[in-house]
């Protein structure tokens, strides 16, 4: 250290000639001239921060070494982009708390283009800062125990000693506008496995889904309209940085339709068993994995408690995690981390 200081998946080759998504919950799509990039936009979050954060950029004096007044305006401003999805949209940036995630994050970033993404660090008084981490590479800001409770959200401390205000990494997509199979290759370059989320609200599933199609080396994560915002704290300290290694789109069903046709993908969805189900249902197996394992495919998880929305249970066959307990279905995260396991391209051999 540096001391400074049963559950059910869908194939389906079904085809949609609408967005079911009315234009408020459709996040939105800038493509800038030819190159095909995609931007974040506040007009995905409702919220009246949006207005205020578009007309006032805040930064910190480059001559500013410690803060120990929760009342300073860049405080007040990490508030912000802790609160409001919007604000952190607009700005681009991101709060991340805890020594194991900013970690995580620094080393990833590092090795991938070696340009932390890590913008400021604020380091509890006396506390150290972890050793992987170069001090060259990022600005740190010495802050009292209070500072610290102010800007992380979290009454007890004890275990906070570091923040991270971290930028919202670009491999994060909104989009909402018809997607060209150029703009495809250009939010999932590769994709054989496709994580897709259904009104997922919940921050600690969502952020727990996300940590398990990294961990299992799955080639992205696709929010579906009624999902929380990945880069939540709540979903952040789920996720444990996670986040910000998988390529993760935020979009409606038109844009799934649109990706299934130019990668050839089957199209799966979690949903509990259930007796007046009249879709075909597959049980996952050894066997069913193995028949999958050289199709590129998305496997689509609804909520707890809505499940799947009707057009992600039309455009998709189901398929059951087996359960000898008399439980109806699990929870979705642990399903979501069963179904992932299974169908990793690396564990599917020949049984």
């Amino acid at each position: 250290m540096q001391c400074l200081n049963q559950f059910f998946i869908s194939t389906s080759h079904f085809s949609l000639s609408s967005s079911p998504n009315s234009p408020a919950e459709t996040p939105t799509f800038r493509p800038r001239g030819r190159t095909h990039k995609f931007y974040h936009s506040p007009k995905a979050y409702d919220d009246n921060d949006c207005k205020i954060a578009s007309k006032k950029t805040i930064t910190l004096p480059p001559n500013v070494r410690t803060i120990t007044s929760t009342s300073n305006p860049f405080v007040k401003h990490c508030v912000k982009l802790r609160q409001s999805s919007s604000y952190r949209h607009i700005h681009g940036s991101v709060l991340v708390v805890g020594t194991t995630p900013i970690r995580e994050i620094y080393s990833f970033h590092k090795a991938a283009s070696d340009r932390p993404t890590i913008e400021c660090l604020f380091v509890l008084d006396n506390c150290c800062i972890p050793e992987e981490i170069n001090v060259n590479d990022v600005r740190v800001v010495h802050v009292n125990s209070e500072v610290i409770r102010k800007v992380s959200g979290v009454q007890s401390v004890d275990s906070v000693e570091v923040i991270a205000l971290v930028r919202i990494p670009s491999t994060f997509h909104i989009v909402s506008n018809s997607l060209h199979e150029e703009d495809c290759r250009s939010l999932f370059s590769f994709p054989h496995r496709i994580l897709v989320l259904d009104r997922i609200q919940d921050p600690g599933n969502l952020g727990t889904l996300v940590r398990s199609a990294t961990a299992f080396r799955w080639d992205g994560v696709f929010l579906l309209p009624g999902c929380c915002d990945p880069f939540n704290d709540k979903a952040l300290r789920a996720c444990r940085g996670a986040c910000f290694q998988i390529p993760i789109v935020s979009g409606n069903w038109t844009h799934v339709e649109t990706f299934r046709q130019v990668f050839q993908m089957k199209m799966f969805a979690g949903h509990p068993a259930m007796s007046d189900d009249l879709n075909p249902v597959i049980r996952l197996s050894k066997d069913f994995a193995y028949s999958v394992a050289n199709s590129p495919l998305c496997l689509v998880l609804g909520s707890e408690g809505g499940g799947l929305s009707e057009i992600s249970r039309r455009a998709c066959e189901l398929v059951t995690i087996p359960m000898s307990g008399e439980f109806e279905s699990l929870n979705v995260s642990v399903a979501g981390g069963i179904f992932m396991y299974m169908l990793q391209h690396e564990n599917n051999e020949p049984v």
